[in-house]
């Protein structure tokens, strides 16, 4: 009795690993819920105490996590992100090894203070666009970029969960922890190791465009629709090229008027004169800024929108032409939309084909999306015609794009607190991120819709699964077991182990839950073999991160699989060569770096 009642805390924590490991691989409920149940589970086992079980909540990795989501938020609601994604479009040139070359490193960059899904999901439409307008394989420049924003999160520790979990492990271990940027040697030779690979084995890679909507999927968001410059507004005067580079690069101009006439004389040179017109195409991030700048306004609302009646402040909205609609064929000018439905028409998308040169010339078809402005109370008559589908607010954010310098210097200061270590990090990139707030770089609201709430409660989850398995024994147990088989190899092959434990078993779980999992059992390992924890947890947390080996081990991996059509071999035949190289650099890196081995191979 008194040996099961001894045991009971390694039963009970194995029986939760279990469940949480089917749960976790099966994805029968969502990996937040999965942290959650763990939790609660270990609590009710007396496995840990409250205290414990809810220590995740309030420690650094979740902390860093929440500010680093708003910080990305904020330098995307500044246009910085697709300021340097449309930079590194133009710097690719027209080949394929050089749009490698330069979308690689500086994918990586990015993706070192941002988060790295954030940067695949904007590099993504903008290499789709490039590959097409250079025909090249769309297939051959995704899988790249996905690679890079994932090696990207090794060149800091706040850029990847996985390190910032493991760093905590390492400090409640007694050890020193690491600094912001201790592991970004091991990051750079990754990044520079990775991009060489890419360029030596892009036969590897498979050669398909995207067929099967890539066109669609490019055009999608799009809108068609008219500025007018504000006479006496902040334009006037002031040349189109300036505009263009003021409201972002992914507006395009398809026509110019001037006292109501097209004019192809006019350049990106000329200067901007109050009432002139532009028929522009813009993302709806885009269109709302455009709405949003005091020096230019959508024509339709200057011409139409001050006859409208209602109640309730204006607003944008969107609605589908239904199938079967009595607009079907009619222009917009034809329809009266300020008279017959109290809203006017100030964007249009298209499924198919472009739209005639005048928004109001455009005549109707089915699925056609259109942005309407209006007030509440006659948008809520209008929501209930026949003739139109799905009427919801306008999707797009304002960009903040005059902050951008400012964005930028609270990112550098925030990088510098927390690298001289003024403020321990968790406060620095807190302080960061309420700074991005305070100075409006991005809205409160938008900023808590940045933070992924998933992964914060994932991470805030799985660390009091890393401390019961280190309080029941289960980690020393493990670790015991391993040590035996590997108590007589060198340093490097010990490593090498870790690496491929975490690599293997991150591709069914989260690279957190995983570093959750094997951390303390690396750091029980180094302890019983006498050696430094750091390049054991940094090693297991490296293959967590960096195992490229299917397109389920990676979020980013996910976003490119049905735009670059890749197929499940093509991870694993691209990926599996590169992960083994992978590991050799990281466990010589990590051997260097902590355990005084050498940094060049010794020849005899």
């Amino acid at each position: 009795m008194h040996t099961l009642h001894a045991l009971w805390p390694q039963l009970a924590f194995g029986l939760i690993l279990a469940g949480g490991l089917y749960l976790f691989i099966t994805e029968k409920v969502r990996i937040d819920v999965t942290a959650m149940l763990i939790l609660l589970a270990l609590v009710l086992t007396r496995t840990l105490d409250p205290k414990q079980a809810l220590s995740g909540f309030a420690s650094e990795p979740a902390i860093i996590v929440a500010a680093v989501f708003v910080i990305s938020g904020a330098l995307a609601s500044t246009g910085i992100t697709e300021h340097i994604g449309a930079w590194i479009g133009r710097a690719s040139g027209r080949s394929e090894w050089r749009t490698i070359a330069v979308v690689m490193p500086i994918v990586a960059l990015l993706a070192s203070f941002t988060h790295h899904v954030m940067v695949t999901a904007m590099m993504l439409p903008l290499l789709l666009r490039h590959a097409r307008d250079r025909h090249l394989p769309a297939s051959r420049l995704l899988m790249p970029m996905s690679l890079a924003a994932s090696l990207g999160t090794t060149l800091t520790l706040v850029s990847a969960p996985a390190f910032l979990l493991a760093n905590d492990q390492l400090k409640r271990a007694g050890s020193e922890g690491l600094g912001i940027f201790s592991i970004t040697p091991i990051g750079v030779a990754l990044v520079v190791v990775g991009t060489l690979y890419m360029l030596a084995a892009r036969w590897l890679l498979p050669k398909r465009s995207g067929e099967g909507g890539e066109d669609d999927f490019l055009r999608l968001g799009r809108f068609r629709t008219e500025l007018l410059v504000v006479p006496g507004g902040q334009w006037c005067t002031r040349t189109l090229a300036e505009m263009q580079k003021a409201i972002g690069p992914s507006v395009q101009v398809l026509g110019w008027l001037r006292d109501g006439v097209a004019r192809t004389d006019l350049t990106a040179g000329s200067p901007l004169l109050g009432g002139d017109i532009l028929l522009i195409e813009a993302g709806a991030d885009e269109l709302m800024s455009l709405h949003d700048d005091p020096g230019l306004d959508l024509c339709a609302i200057t011409r139409y929108g001050r006859s409208l009646s209602g109640e309730g402040e204006p607003q944008l909205v969107q609605t589908v032409v239904a199938p079967g609609s009595e607009f079907i064929g009619r222009s917009i000018r034809e329809l009266d939309f300020s008279n017959q439905f109290h809203a006017v028409v100030v964007g249009l998308w298209r499924h198919r084909g472009r739209a005639v040169e005048r928004l109001a010339d455009a005549r109707l078809r089915e699925g056609d999306l259109l942005v309407l402005w209006g007030r509440p109370s006659r948008l809520a008559e209008l929501a209930t015609h026949h003739g139109f589908l799905l009427l919801a607010p306008f999707a797009g954010e304002a960009k903040r794009r005059l902050r951008a310098p400012l964005a930028l210097a609270i990112l550098a200061g925030t990088i510098l607190i927390a690298a001289s270590e003024w403020l321990p990090a968790p406060l620095a990139f807190l302080l960061g991120a309420v700074t991005m707030v305070a100075t409006r770089c991005i809205d409160i609201d938008q900023a808590y819709r940045e933070i992924d709430v998933r992964i914060f409660v994932m991470i805030a989850g799985v660390i009091p699964l890393g401390i019961a398995m280190e309080q029941t024994g289960t980690a020393d147990l493990l670790a015991q077991g391993l040590s035996h088989m590997v108590a007589h190899w060198p340093p490097l092959a010990i490593l090498l182990v870790m690496f491929t434990a975490a690599a293997l078993l991150t591709q069914p779980m989260s690279d957190a839950a995983t570093v959750a999992l094997l951390g303390p059992v690396a750091i029980a390992l180094a302890q019983m073999l006498k050696l430094p924890p750091t390049p054991f947890v940094v090693c297991t947390a490296m293959g967590a991160v960096v195992a490229f080996l299917t397109p389920i081990g990676h979020h980013g991996n996910l976003l490119i699989l049905r735009p670059g059509q890749y197929r499940f071999g093509d991870f694993l035949r691209v990926g599996l060569p590169l992960t083994v190289l992978i590991g050799l650099v990281c466990a010589w890196m990590a051997r260097w770096l902590w355990l005084g081995g050498p940094l060049l191979p010794r020849l005899h």
